[in-house]
């Protein structure tokens, strides 16, 4: 499963987004270093489910929304110089390990300082807090290097694509691979038998960039006036993690209608709710048309299909009635990375039912295709294995 890890300096709203994502019971306060040991859920991003296109229903969506699960995790606040153990320092960064991809979560509203105290609105900068979860990933990361470098330098005897490969190795507790590391060493044209502090430093920052990608997402945007979103780049997501909870919780006790990333919701009519209840949702339905959404189901979304650029696939074992053998429709719904084959998805299915590969069905056209076929979004695929 992809996992994907909030990130950020205390008190700026991971909890509530995890809880907001997950729906998972997590404590919530204002004060520095609420989470103390990572919090570990599962989210979800939305899709069209294919059933509708198709002309029937699949029993496996909602109003023909997909939604597909990934591994999320809440990790302890990151402040200024943790990778010196400032705070609760490597505890943090040690929980980044298994990230697929990071949503940064910033306080936009400026309405907390460098450590998630709280200040006046306004009076922080929250493009420093953009900026300094990178360092110290990248410091981080450098420290670790540093540490083995001479040894494994000697060990490679001047050759590059063995020092790459034994720094993969010493690496491997961090998801890093040697294609990250020989990556980083053609962005960065560092040479590592060579490489001072400085040129380690670089070296690390696009080793993180590649390795750990991330997602900002501006919270506490329903705080914010226009003037201070505006100047912020716009790949940057407007979020209110808060409003989505609200959300969530409402539609869980029956007083809206809602699906996570929807840009609006429907009263029910016959939910009794107090006048405090309506306002807040009124105020909360202004966000909503403010910001497309609240952002929460927008960041994960785009963390899997952007960041990771991962596709939906589907597979089937009866491509007539696109059903699997209990004759569930559309049972099964896959994360693949752009890219891949019908034999990949076959290995993803079961690693029998990969070595037995002979060939695969697109069950939307009835047509074989070949196994070096570069899949789509949304394919139906049925595969033809040796294996039962």
């Amino acid at each position: 499963m992809i996992t994907l890890a909030l990130a950020g300096k205390p008190n700026c709203g991971k909890s509530t987004f995890f809880k907001a994502a997950t729906l998972a019971d997590v404590e919530i306060a204002n004060y520095p270093f609420t989470t103390i040991d990572a919090n570990h859920g599962v989210a979800y991003v939305r899709v069209p489910c294919p059933c509708r296109e198709l002309g029937f229903e699949c029993g496996q969506c909602t109003d023909g929304v997909r939604f597909i699960g990934v591994g999320l995790v809440d990790v302890a606040g990151l402040v200024p110089d943790a990778h010196l153990g400032k705070g609760l320092g490597n505890q943090f960064l040690d929980h980044l390990r298994s990230a697929d991809a990071i949503i940064q979560v910033v306080d936009v509203s400026g309405s907390t300082d460098a450590e998630g105290n709280p200040v006046d609105p306004g009076s922080h900068d929250p493009m420093e807090d953009v900026r300094f979860l990178r360092h110290e990933m990248a410091m981080w990361v450098s420290g670790i290097i540093g540490k083995h470098l001479p040894r494994l330098a000697r060990a490679a005897q001047g050759k590059e694509s063995a020092l790459i490969e034994h720094l993969a190795d010493a690496l491997a507790g961090l998801s890093i691979s040697a294609e990250d590391i020989r990556t980083a060493v053609d962005a960065t044209d560092v040479d590592l038998f060579k490489a001072d502090a400085d040129a380690l430093c670089r070296f690390s920052d696009a080793l993180v960039s590649i390795n750990k990608p991330m997602v900002v997402l501006l919270n506490k945007a329903d705080m914010a006036t226009d003037e201070m979103l505006k100047p912020l780049p716009a790949e940057m997501i407007r979020a209110t993690a808060a409003g989505e909870l609200a959300l969530r919780n409402a539609a869980a006790a029956g007083l809206i209608r809602y699906l996570p990333g929807d840009s609006d919701f429907a009263e029910i009519e016959s939910a009794r709710m107090t006048p405090q209840q309506k306002k807040g949702l009124s105020l909360i339905r202004d966000q909503l048309k403010r910001f497309n959404g609240t952002g929460v189901q927008q960041a994960v979304n785009h963390a899997v299909f952007s960041t990771l650029e991962m596709i939906v696939v589907y597979p089937v074992e009866d491509e007539t009635h696109f059903t699997d053998a209990k004759d569930r429709v559309l049972p099964d719904a896959f994360l693949m990375k752009k890219g891949s084959n019908p034999r990949d998805l076959a290995f993803r299915v079961h690693t029998d039912i990969g070595k037995g590969f002979l060939h695969a069905i697109d069950a939307r056209t009835k047509m074989r295709i070949k196994d070096t076929t570069e899949l789509k979004d949304g394919d139906i695929i049925r595969i033809v294995s040796a294996a039962k």
